[in-house]
């Protein structure tokens, strides 16, 4: 069973009257959301659609922690942003035009899960806490400050403090002068909620924690308090907060111990690399690769694909290079043979990522394969395609060239192979007799028969090298290929042969193979 299905299944067992599972999650907007991130929300995402094709109602929650400090300048932003450093992101301006800093990065993700089909409902905690609407859970956690200090000593290894813990405040407190959250809190009256606080500005102040909007709680207890309020039932997690001693551990016991809320269910997710190199992405440091500009080579189908069929614990690159084809071919290959297809982790996958609502594409090897003969032209590709009889809509195919042009043209330009402009006669020499002979059958057979395209064609091309003994004729049928492409396009391997005689031309063909 997928695993998606199975934290469904664990969830009903430990919830049979539930009537709506809330599932979260949850991301800081410190800058462009990458890949890493973005298993945060697909793997909630996998969990309410097995849920759902369960019979079960679900809320899918996706939190903006825009509250959370600014606590450093991106590569991509200008170093001048250091002043900005200590204000929450819904405070700091936007690099990039009007609004915020938090709304820029917010939005842009937002846009880009549209083209997923994964639309959760979004919360913004800068709005939340200024609301009032954790007002009131704010002064619980400042009257049980103390057990929340005796909650964080128990999971390090530091001795705990008289004096420490008289003076710990669980809460973030936003300076009314200046902005930033570099304050120091000096005296808490429980009775009027009147908290004083000095800032490294000089500034000199107070707030009324019941009316304030400018106090957040600190991120453990913060996490704690929201799945109490919201009601969650599942939320994943990455591995650094996934360790006997991280965030989700510490933040159990303060849902249980504080506010009386059982954790939800968590799962632990991996990091996702890039294949060729060992550096963790880091919105912060501007070191990342987008879902975003994963679209510009793979289809939204085969990304949300290549996060289904791993399971969160299990790590995974995604490449650039050949891998690229790979995972195009097998994805290919099991749509096509998905009502066949006994494997159950792979059809659960494909019941996941809803393959049946995106449109039918070319094959993305085969377009490779000749997109750089015909100029990464689409036009003559839709008509190359269709001489081929291989039938596609405009749309349909620039679903597939755009990525193949992207995808040769910035990461693999050594893949824009040429069509041979004379006969390759040192290839050709180097041949066997038999060899030759069968070359120059092909030859005859792309001249003669004009009308064949298709299936009909390759059953005749596989014809030149028949014989009795089936393993020497897949041999033979392979050396006819491999030496075909050699001749026309200087390569080992290409593309399927009608849909590259229809792309470079059959008198183009002929010429070339005809010595």
């Amino acid at each position: 069973m997928h695993w998606a299905y199975q934290i469904a299944e664990k969830l009903i067992e430990k919830h049979p009257t539930k009537e709506v599972f809330t599932c979260a999650s949850g991301i800081s907007p410190s800058g462009s959301v990458h890949v890493g991130n973005f298993r945060e929300i697909v793997t909630t995402y996998f969990v309410v659609k097995a849920l759902e094709s369960m019979g079960k109602k679900t809320r899918f929650i996706f939190s903006w922690d825009d509250f959370d400090r600014f606590r450093k300048v991106p590569l991509n932003v200008s170093p001048d942003y250091e002043s900005y450093v200590g204000l929450p992101y819904s405070e700091v301006p936007s690099p990039f035009g009007k609004g915020s800093y938090g709304n820029h990065f917010e939005k842009e993700f937002e846009n880009t899960l549209k083209a997923f089909g994964i639309l959760p409902e979004y919360i913004y905690q800068s709005k939340e806490y200024r609301s009032g609407r954790y007002s009131s859970y704010i002064m619980i956690a400042l009257k049980k400050r103390r057990e929340i200090y005796d909650i964080l000593v128990r999971f390090k290894s530091s001795k705990p403090s008289a004096v420490e813990r008289e003076a710990f405040y669980p809460i973030t407190l936003y300076c009314d002068a200046c902005g930033k959250d570099t304050t120091t809190l000096s005296a808490y009256d429980e009775e009027s909620t009147k908290m004083d606080y000095t800032c490294s500005c000089e500034h000199h102040g107070y707030q009324i924690v019941s009316d304030s909007q400018k106090i957040k709680l600190n991120w453990k207890v913060d996490w704690a308090m929201r799945w109490m309020v919201e009601e969650v039932v599942f939320e994943p997690g990455g591995r650094d907060h996934s360790s006997a001693t991280g965030s989700y551990n510490v933040s159990k016991v303060i849902a249980k111990e504080i506010f009386n809320y059982e954790a939800p269910e968590y799962v632990a997710y991996e990091f996702i690399g890039l294949k060729g190199t060992n550096q963790k992405m880091s919105s912060s440091a501007g070191n990342v690769i987008t879902p975003s500009e994963l679209l510009h080579i793979y289809t939204p189908e085969l990304i949300l694909y290549l996060f289904a069929k791993n399971k969160p614990s299990s790590a995974f690159n995604i490449g650039f290079d050949d891998e690229v084809l790979r995972n195009y071919s097998e994805f290919e290959r099991h749509l096509a043979r998905a009502r066949d297809n006994k494997d159950e982790v792979i059809i659960q996958s494909l019941q996941l990522i809803g393959a049946e609502r995106f449109t039918k594409r070319p094959n993305f090897n085969q377009v490779a394969g000749i997109f750089p003969l015909i100029d990464f032209n689409t036009d003559v590709l839709v008509s190359s395609l269709k001489e081929a009889e291989e039938e596609y809509t405009t749309e349909e195919v620039k679903g597939i060239s755009d990525r193949v042009a992207h995808w040769i043209r910035h990461w693999n330009p050594h893949r824009s192979i040429r069509l041979n402009q004379e006969r390759n006669n040192a290839y050709y020499e180097s041949l066997t007799k038999e060899q030759k002979e069968r070359v120059g059958l092909l030859a005859q057979l792309i001249s003669n028969d004009l009308a064949l395209n298709g299936d009909v064609l390759m059953s005749r091309i596989y014809a030149i090298c028949h014989q009795d003994d089936k393993k020497r004729m897949r041999e033979c049928q392979k050396d006819l290929f491999k030496n075909t492409y050699q001749l026309v396009l200087n390569e080992n391997s290409g593309p399927r042969l009608p849909l590259l005689i229809s792309s470079v031309g059959k008198d183009k063909m002929v010429e070339l193979l005809t010595f």
